[in-house]
């Protein structure tokens, strides 16, 4: 039986690729620190992030004109820490993102396999479904459906996550077109293997590489995205602190206290930068025809 050959990386050989490379050492080190923010924020944050004194609200960071040394990164409207609230609020934002792009990743690549694989009408009706939601604006998709249903934590994750399944229907539909054609799978068939063993054991292993590089893209869509809605009032509530909605509690102070929403951005750019570098290099990484570099 002919199989395929399987060039791909394995874990230990794809982390010490990415670690030679100066910008995913730089995007693995800052997720690291992100990720520890999200997983211990209480270990790391100064204050309490519910904490308010409003004796000390509006101050600015500690190269500032007005400042307290103990809030490096000033206060807002209610006295609380800024750092504080940015550590804790990192917990939700990816929580958020993660969870909402498991969620589409699963649905869109069981979609994506069986469309591609079985192919005819039933590829045509599957594709069309995907073009219709893709034609709609997902922010005005998702605005809708969250004003209805209400911006709990769940409704907020099942609502991102559906939101985005065609983008990853439509790539593992794309990768399975090109899969399905290659000798292991005719192997298979030809054995008496399964439609479904075929497309779960043989196929979807080989197109991982793809929804994995693609994953990596989608999560810093889901951050914007999780942003935008907090920064609406449509996210997790108050007063669970998100970036999101602190950028929104600062927009009315803006002149009188920048940093209330500007290092809240500014961690939203720099996690959005880093996903977007280490999806760059995760392509490069899993690309096969690099796999003797």
């Amino acid at each position: 039986m002919t199989m395929a050959a399987d060039i791909r990386p394995g874990g230990g050989a794809l982390m010490r690729r990415l670690w030679r490379g100066g910008s995913s050492k730089a995007s693995l080190l800052f997720l690291g620190l992100i990720v520890l923010c999200a997983v211990a924020p209480s270990l790391l944050a100064p204050f309490d992030p519910y904490q308010q004194d409003l004796t000390k609200r509006l101050l600015g960071p500690v190269f500032s004109e007005r400042y307290d040394a103990a809030h490096l990164l000033g206060t807002d409207q209610l006295g609380r820490d800024v750092l504080s609230r940015i550590i804790h609020g990192a917990q939700i934002t990816l929580l958020v993102s993660a969870l909402a792009v498991a969620v589409s990743a699963i649905a869109g690549t069981v979609v994506g396999l069986f469309a591609g694989y079985r192919g005819g009408w039933i590829d045509l009706v599957i594709m069309r479904i995907i073009d219709m939601q893709l034609a709609f604006p997902v922010m005005l998709l998702v605005i809708a459906v969250v004003a209805v249903v209400g911006p709990s934590l769940v409704n907020l994750i099942l609502i991102m996550g559906l939101s985005g399944w065609p983008r990853f229907a439509r790539v593992a539909r794309g990768s399975v077109l090109s899969a399905k054609e290659m000798d292991y799978v005719d192997a298979a068939r030809a054995v008496g293997t399964g439609r479904w063993r075929i497309m779960f054991h043989h196929i979807l292993p080989n197109i991982m590489s793809a929804l994995i590089v693609y994953a990596s893209f989608e999560l810093a869509r889901m951050i914007l995205l999780e942003a935008s809605l907090s920064f609406l009032g449509l996210g997790v509530q108050p007063p669970i602190p998100t970036w999101g909605g602190m950028i929104n509690d600062g927009r009315q102070y803006i002149f009188q206290a920048w940093s209330v929403s500007f290092f809240p951005g500014l961690a939203i750019l720099a996690l959005i930068l880093t996903f977007n570098m280490l999806g760059d290099d995760l392509r490069d990484a899993l690309d096969p025809r690099l796999a003797n570099e």
